[in-house]
């Protein structure tokens, strides 16, 4: 199939879920097959970093010192927005900072243009088909405009990295300006982080995790997402805090995880690590939030 009659099919779907012709017509003619989107699609890094070159990769002083910058400058919009949707700032912060670099670099290509290249490409057409049609309801809304509304090769956009199916469901005008605005915005995206943490199980009492130590006979097949215990459990199997004080006794259940395997970093994690899971679901990438986040403020 060309890519003008792919265009012409998804238009008709799309005017079906209420799009103008005026918003297609928009949308569509400034792009094409866009071949530096499939180039990095086909050659996603097939590679596994242990957990040391992942944690350092991104824990640099650089992010942390901006991180704590930036907390400081945007402390009143953070208490703002913790007081809405109970989401700790610094959990914002650290994805913010993760996620784009606190928006030095949100991805400049046309978000249109890459998922309709994707969609029509056939690897994950029905994935990217979805996500175009969302975009193009965005633009219906007059949220961004086709020309602004860039972000990643494979559609996320903004500094919250938001596919535009979770833009729907989970963007938010905290600036009260009638727009979504997760580019230039810097309220309604940092309201939209929280939106999104908040939507998928964050709990306002209660911490990501921790670094904590486990003793030598600890046994390696407890760790992991799946065991969950009564943090007393854990107590009673030695685990302690990373500086070998006790930790509180709280009715709360935890994993331990090991993600460098046996002898290195272990931590325990509650349910909000599972929250941070939500908005990408990799250990490393929770655990490193969670950490920069203790560091940011």
């Amino acid at each position: 199939m060309s890519f003008q009659a792919f265009l012409d099919g998804v238009g008709e779907e799309a005017r079906r879920s209420g799009v103008s012709s005026e918003t297609l017509r928009r949308a569509f003619s400034i792009i094409r097959p866009n071949e530096k989107v499939l180039e990095l699609d086909r050659r996603q890094p097939e590679f596994t970093l242990t957990w040391e070159q992942y944690r350092d990769g991104r824990l640099s002083a650089q992010r942390i010192d901006r991180g704590r910058q930036l907390f400081t400058e945007h402390q009143a919009l953070l208490n703002a927005i913790w007081q809405r949707y109970l989401v700790s700032p610094r959990i914002i912060m650290a994805i913010w900072g993760l996620e784009t670099n606190y928006g030095g670099f949100t991805g400049n290509f046309n978000v249109v243009e890459a998922l309709a290249t994707l969609a029509w490409d056939g690897r994950r057409s029905a994935f990217f088909r979805k996500e175009l049609l969302a975009a193009l309801r965005i633009l219906e809304q007059h949220d961004t405009s086709a020309e602004r509304m860039r972000g990643s090769y494979a559609g996320a956009m903004g500094n919250p990295q938001f596919m535009p199916t979770s833009f729907e469901r989970l963007a938010v005008d905290f600036d009260g300006d009638g727009r979504r605005d997760i580019w230039d915005s810097v309220p309604d995206s940092l309201a939209s982080i929280a939106n999104y943490l908040a939507r998928n199980g964050w709990r306002e009492d209660e911490r990501w995790g921790r670094e904590v130590l486990v003793p030598g006979s600890f046994d390696p097949a407890l760790a992991g997402r799946s065991t969950r215990k009564p943090l007393q459990d854990w107590l009673r199997l030695g685990v302690r805090a990373a500086d070998g004080t006790d930790l509180p006794p709280l009715p709360m259940e935890a994993s331990v995880l090991l993600p460098g395997g046996a002898g290195g970093q272990a931590f325990l994690v509650y349910q909000n690590f599972h929250a941070i899971r939500r908005y990408n679901p990799s250990d490393y990438y929770a655990l490193v939030i969670g950490l920069l986040s203790d560091r940011v403020a």
